[in-house]
């Protein structure tokens, strides 16, 4: 009589943890990704008086160049959360634009959030090439008679 209680309580036991682990996980995973830098180290960058090898020091190398336009530097940074098998969820997102002047000396910091950010549309039309659309069994078998041996 025993011991079919103990069985069961181990039985019991043993779905209660396993019910506990599958739970566990399924929490959300959160990672954070770039380079954020911190406001104090912020604060220091007084225009006019800061070199752009300076600022290399103090906030660490960018995570982007401007090509065109003058000298820009961006810190990108984001925090993403993930939840099992859908899709990540970006939490927030923090982009920090360093501009320098001809000379070197930083002209402005803008710092802009996930809220000042926009979506852009993607253009969904194909661009139609030249050329023949053969089926799978066309390029198996396309080339059969094609050689000579002959020669």
């Amino acid at each position: 009589m025993f011991k079919s209680l103990r069985s069961k309580s181990f039985i019991g036991l043993g779905l209660v943890v396993g019910a506990a682990l599958m739970v566990s996980a399924c929490s959300s995973q959160f990672a954070t990704r770039g380079n954020l830098p911190d406001p104090d180290r912020l604060a220091e960058l007084v225009p006019g008086e800061v070199h752009a090898r300076d600022v290399a020091e103090i906030l660490g190398t960018p995570t982007a160049h401007s090509t065109f336009g003058g000298e820009s530097w961006y810190y990108i940074s984001e925090r993403v959360e993930y939840y099992a098998f859908l899709a990540p969820e970006i939490l927030d997102r923090t982009v920090v634009q360093v501009k320098f002047n001809k000379e070197g000396f930083v002209e402005w910091v803008k710092k802009e959030d996930n809220q000042q950010g926009r979506n852009v549309a993607f253009v969904d039309r194909t661009t139609p090439t030249a050329g023949n659309e053969i089926t799978f069994f066309e390029q198996i078998f396309g080339n059969l008679g094609r050689f000579n041996k002959g020669k």
